[in-house]
């Protein structure tokens, strides 16, 4: 499926509802300290305008010209302070948290949850500390790897005449932290890698944050926001996922028609229990906030953190059809920047050596290896025979 998207913050945050928000999973939830123990894994899905309507071919895979892009959700343990030392579920936390790309960091922005993730006076508890711990955990994290061996990365660099970012990368290379990325980190903190071995320990904690920064990207979801006590925080999506998961799964029940990310919902048979409910949530949360926030966070996340871009491969350029006559039966998000060429080897490696050109579905112009992709394009791959 591609990216691995974390949902990660402390205890009774609201992370699993989120999770099970996006999902309909089934991810455990409570009011007390790690609920969730193992990772939860489930599929979420991004909305993007269907080419087929601006093409004039039904595909029969969007709603109403909505096409909804799969996107894997990760839910980990609850973190809490010192995780880097193994407190908590800390280890396993930061094992989880390796696997993902991104993260959406679920904060209760109500401040009705200590820094333990333990029920307190709603609005006592300061939300921006939350955010502020969760990046100094991972920051002593990555500095704890990285100081483990540091001595002999930078002599084994020396005497081999080995890059030390190639030292690096390997070291690394278990919780996917990529060559260009520990490039990037060293420009980002201003540190020059070849004289890594005299760096202090200032130097070192910096290029720490730095790498973390690069490789381990992260969107701030303020939860709970339909909350009195709620309080608005910097950069971030401002989100109810109670909300969400209520109107999702009043939807499926046929209680309402509802579309993920929507500002309203259509009453289709509703209980006056049910509608009390419905009422507060349009009061409180759509009419003051124009959605629940829970789809903006991951398509956020997808598109402005990971960077990613919808593409629609096909074999018939003029019916923008597979092989076997579906319409648009595929689409991959892919990192903007990718040009034609990438975007066959990441198909199969076969179809990336046997490049031709591309052909532009809208267009029918051949593009060549070297032409990036945008979002929504529709391409065949020509390949030599």
């Amino acid at each position: 499926m591609g990216k691995l998207v974390g949902v990660v913050g402390k205890p009774n945050a609201g992370k699993s509802t989120f999770f099970n928000a996006n999902t309909l999973g089934n991810a455990e939830t409570g009011s007390y300290p790690f609920t969730t123990i193992k990772p939860n894994r489930g599929v979420g899905y991004i909305r993007a305008d269907c080419p087929c309507t601006e093409l004039g071919n039904s595909c029969g895979k969007c709603k109403k010209g909505t096409r909804f892009i799969p996107v894997e959700l990760l839910d980990v343990a609850g973190l809490v302070p010192d995780a880097h030392k193994g407190r908590g579920l800390g280890n396993q936390f930061l094992n989880d948290l390796a696997q993902a790309d991104a993260f959406i960091h679920v904060v209760d922005a109500s401040g009705s949850t200590d820094v333990e993730g333990q029920i307190c006076e709603a609005g006592s508890h300061n939300p921006e500390e939350d955010v502020t711990f969760l990046e100094n955990e991972l920051d002593l994290w990555f500095l704890s790897l990285i100081e483990k061996g540091w001595g002999k990365i930078t002599r084994e660099a020396a005497h081999s005449k080995k890059e030390v970012h190639k030292e690096l990368a390997d070291k690394f290379s278990g919780i996917k932290v990529k060559e260009w990325e520990i490039l990037a980190a060293a420009r980002k903190a201003e540190l020059d890698l070849e004289k890594a071995k005299d760096w202090p320990e200032e130097d070192l904690k910096k290029f720490a944050t730095a790498l973390r920064e690069v490789s381990m990207p992260i969107l701030i979801c303020a939860n709970k926001i339909d909350l009195e006590t709620a309080k608005l925080l910097e950069n971030s999506v401002p989100t109810s996922a109670d909300s969400e998961l209520a109107l999702r799964k009043a939807d499926e029940s046929e209680i309402i028609d509802y579309k993920p990310g929507d500002s309203d919902f259509k009453i289709l048979e509703a209980s006056d229990e049910h509608m009390k409910v419905l009422e507060i949530i349009k009061r409180d949360v759509l009419e003051k906030y124009g959605s629940t926030g829970v789809q903006q966070c991951l398509e956020k996340v997808v598109s402005e953190t990971l960077n990613l871009i919808p593409v629609y491969p096909v074999e018939d350029e003029s019916k923008l059809t597979d092989k076997k006559g579906n319409v648009l039966p595929d689409v991959h998000l892919v990192p903007a920047g990718t040009t034609a060429k990438d975007f066959a080897y990441l198909i199969h490696t076969d179809i990336g050596d046997a490049f031709l050109c591309g052909i532009d579905a809208r267009t029918k112009k051949k593009v060549g290896a070297d032409y990036e992709l945008k979002a929504g394009d529709v391409i065949k791959i020509v390949v030599k025979k």
